[in-house]
């Protein structure tokens, strides 16, 4: 069953340091000042904290699924994804690694249970 904006609230909301912002009509997720998460107008996609150095990687053997920012955020470590093409694992996972990006490591450790 694909994911909408409220499954994603779900998991971001509750993470330590982050919280949800609306900016220009669309929902934001930040820790700090940092966006770490982010939908589209219409709540069809999400971009999302993911390394440069793996992205095209990601785009291109999931075209369907992840599709590079738009030109003017590509210097950003940020990818997108359709959220109908998302389970709730495949989303889980993308909002935990994103939100792990921006946060201390002890503090991703305290909820991740990382080393």
């Amino acid at each position: 069953m694909p994911v909408t904006i409220e499954d994603v609230r779900r998991v971001a909301a509750p993470l330590p340091r982050s919280y949800e912002v609306l900016v220009h009509d669309r929902v934001k997720f930040r820790v700090g000042s940092i966006v770490w998460l982010a939908f589209s107008r219409d709540e069809k996609d999400m971009g999302f904290a993911f390394p440069k150095e793996e992205r095209l990687a990601l785009v291109e053997s999931e075209p369907d699924v992840f599709f590079l920012p738009r030109p003017s955020d590509l210097r950003f470590n940020w990818v997108e994804a359709w959220l109908d093409a998302l389970d709730e694992e495949r989303m889980r996972e993308l909002v935990l690694d994103a939100w792990r990006m921006v946060v201390p490591k002890f503090v991703a450790a305290s909820v991740l249970r990382d080393p």
